[in-house]
């Protein structure tokens, strides 16, 4: 059985001028990697509707799952949801049961439940709510769409609810060899055993050390009895360095 699969779309103007750097994508690929999910795709926006309405389309309809980080804030400039909303052509408002989380989480906080709070209330028709440990506020799944927080431990924790509804394959596994050459010089090699191994995925990357140039080959694959022998194979073309 194939994996599933799955891109991620960062939202948010902060990534794209470099106020922010992004940590949620490597987050993901990570824990998607245990789960049994590919991750395919990954693509930054910015706050503009249009912009995040074609992207979500775009890969929503192309990858099993995706996974959107920023823009569900209380903020003028999230407009996340309402993006989502309109990919999907559904209506969106304020929803009872992610109202009432939100009301008694700023009433025991002491904190006004104002407008601008009451925002994050506002979930797109047929969504289901995603758990949020951290601050309440709730991410949602739509379709095939899952909606987080840019906030990195928020993330997470939504990350943590949203992977155990979801069905995974079989754990990626990977090995790699550190070989002290060049990649012009152990390309062909190596391009003709990965075609002896089409299941497995591998890679190739350079790097310089000392003045010196090496080359980190990596093998992937779902079967261990696979990437074991292709390994072998690697080791007795190349050695151990």
């Amino acid at each position: 059985m194939t994996n599933p699969t799955a891109a991620m779309l960062v939202i948010g103007d902060e990534i794209l001028s470099g106020r922010t750097r992004d940590s949620n994508m490597h987050h993901l690929a990570n824990e998607l990697t245990r789960h049994g999910i590919r991750m395919m795709e990954a693509r930054v926006v910015a706050d503009v509707h249009e912009d995040i309405v074609a992207a979500v389309n775009a890969l929503r309809g192309r990858w099993d799952h995706v996974f959107t980080s920023g823009g569900i804030g209380p903020t003028h400039d999230d407009i996340t949801a309402d993006a989502v909303a309109a990919a999907f052509g559904v209506g969106i408002g304020i929803r009872e049961d992610a109202r009432a989380l939100l009301a008694a989480h700023y009433e025991r906080a002491g904190l006004e439940f104002n407008a601008a709070r009451q925002r994050m209330a506002r979930i797109p028709d047929g969504a289901a709510l995603i758990d949020n440990p951290v601050s309440t506020a709730p991410g949602f799944t739509l379709g095939n769409v899952h909606v987080m927080a840019g906030v990195p431990n928020i993330f997470q924790a939504m990350v943590a609810s949203v992977l155990p509804t979801l069905t995974g394959g079989a754990p990626l596994l990977s090995q790699s060899l550190q070989v002290n050459r060049g990649e012009g010089e152990i390309a062909e090699a190596f391009g003709a055993l990965a075609a002896d191994f089409p299941e497995l995925s591998m890679g190739s990357y350079p790097f310089i050390r000392n003045g010196a140039h090496g080359t980190n080959l990596v093998i992937r694959g779902t079967d261990g009895a696979q990437v074991d022998a292709a390994m072998a194979r690697l080791v007795a073309l190349f050695g151990q360095g």
